[in-house]
């Protein structure tokens, strides 16, 4: 990409990534084209090799850093605020409807097939997002250590990481069956294990 945008400039890449994202999710990584993204976005070619030079590979890395983005994006404002057992459960219910809404279909897995994981930029998006991820569940956890509703003893990193796996594992199952049923039983499991160690500790 060019050196430093103007504002203008990255409201036009933001459109073309935006304009990108959507064409994917429709057509799929492989099916879609370079000319589906122009028609869609209303951008020329050489208006979109100017933002994207190394052409539809940087493109679909980008879209990739926007589906990780939203992925926490579509838990908000739950994800950021699990300071009680009510919030927890809200953001139990959004992520196992994101997930259901998902499918089988997982925008971001693809982009990943289409573009290998060691494109540049393409592993640092994962661990970006794993670790983004897995910082508000700390973060969440914490919070009820404040109140008092865990000990303050419990390894906060051990568990939020436990947790994520659970999700991922619940979502890699999902995206092979087409079925919620694991993802559920990782977050009630996950949170229900937190809940009798607050009980345990009063």
């Amino acid at each position: 990409m060019p050196g430093k945008l103007t504002a203008k400039g990255q409201a036009t890449r933001s459109r073309i990534v935006e304009g990108a994202a959507a064409v994917l999710r429709e057509k799929g990584v492989v099916a879609a084209t370079l000319d589906d993204i122009m028609a869609r976005t209303g951008t020329s070619k050489s208006q979109l090799f100017h933002y994207f030079p190394s052409g539809k590979d940087e493109l679909l890395v980008a879209v990739a850093q926007f589906e990780a983005d939203r992925v926490l994006e579509d838990q908000q404002p739950y994800l950021g605020r699990l300071d009680s057992w009510e919030s927890w459960e809200q953001w139990r219910d959004v992520v196992i409807e994101r997930y259901e809404a998902q499918g089988d279909q997982c925008p971001l897995g693809s982009l990943f097939h289409q573009v290998g994981r060691s494109t540049p930029g393409a592993r640092a998006i994962v661990i970006e997002l794993l670790r983004r991820w897995q910082e508000s569940l700390a973060a969440g956890i914490r919070a009820l250590q404040a109140t008092g509703a865990l000990p303050a003893e419990l390894d906060v990193d051990v568990r939020a990481a436990a947790l994520l796996a659970a999700i991922q594992g619940g979502v890699s199952i999902l995206l092979s069956t087409g079925r919620s049923t694991h993802l559920r039983a990782a977050l009630d499991q996950g949170i229900a294990d937190l809940r009798h160690v607050g009980r345990a500790a009063a």
